[in-house]
């Protein structure tokens, strides 16, 4: 099934909005949403050799107990993705979306996205992952793995989902800032939504002719769009700018030739996702 939403739930505190965002997403799009959980090399059953220096008999039967518990263990944390599955299930139900699939996967996340996201039009996760609650100011370990491989957007959801009808897109005139406001322009997602394209930084004519050009392909989509050029840095403007004025989501590509660049290559990235308490769509 092709442009599927891609929902990655993990049991964590971000899974219920990870699912929220989905269903939102497919409710604007029309897309089937599609739930994976994905079992991941550190919860493979322990390999290492527990017997030590044993007379052979009682080696023997420590290995065969080793072995059943392995067999069990596998058992248990394949039963806990079933029921991960289940309840986010649940959740998109409950939101009303009825094209609900869902999917156990073995290996890297990294590995498993590469092989299913071809069919899909977009990737939502959440900023964080299991550990959430004792890592307040870390991102989830995948986040950034997996945004440096995908090629399809991703979505970073919130905590909590809160309705979206203000969107900021950060614009340095680079190849993937175009891209995310040509996805902007041709996605049904963002129908309907406020939209203000914001450039960071000197304002010099390139800077006024990028967002002149971004503001014209978004008109011709039937988006009226605001603009903008903020004097600073990205990392310190555009995170005031979504508190201080109330915007629901932010889009920006994940890559550019500014000091965007480092956004997903160092630590702006981190900061960026991480100061800003809304959604944010990451386009390569």
């Amino acid at each position: 099934m092709t442009d599927k939403i891609i929902a990655l739930v993990d049991g964590s505190i971000y899974s219920e909005s990870v699912c929220d965002h989905a269903a939102w997403i497919a409710q604007r799009t029309g897309a089937p949403v599609e739930l994976i959980h994905v079992l991941g090399r550190r919860e493979a059953p322990d390999k290492s050799d527990l017997s030590g220096a044993i007379r052979l008999g009682a080696r023997s039967r420590l290995l065969e107990d080793l072995a059943e518990l392995d067999a069990q263990r596998a058992k248990l944390v394949a039963h806990r993705g079933r029921a991960i599955l289940e309840d986010a299930r649940a959740i998109v139900d409950r939101d009303g979306i009825t094209d609900i699939t869902t999917r156990l996967r073995h290996g890297d996340i990294v590995e498993a996205i590469g092989e299913i996201e071809r069919d899909a039009r977009v990737v939502v996760i959440g900023k964080r992952g299991e550990a959430a609650d004792f890592a307040r100011g870390h991102l989830g370990s995948n986040l950034e793995r997996i945004v440096r491989a995908a090629q399809r957007p991703v979505f970073v959801a919130s905590r909590a989902f809160r309705p979206i009808g203000k969107v900021l897109v950060a614009y340095d005139g680079g190849r993937s800032a175009m891209k995310a406001v040509d996805h902007i322009a041709r996605s049904p997602l963002f129908a309907g939504l406020a939209i203000e394209v914001v450039t960071v930084g000197a304002d010099t004519a390139e800077s006024r002719k990028g967002l002149e050009d971004a503001k014209a392909l978004l008109k011709a989509a039937g988006f009226e769009a605001a603009t903008r050029i903020l004097p600073g840095q990205p990392e310190t403007e555009l995170g005031k700018l979504v508190d201080e004025e109330g915007f629901d989501l932010l889009v920006m590509g994940a890559y550019g030739h500014s000091r965007i660049r480092s956004l997903v290559i160092g630590s702006t990235t981190t900061e960026m996702v991480r100061s800003c308490k809304v959604p944010v769509v990451l386009i390569r």
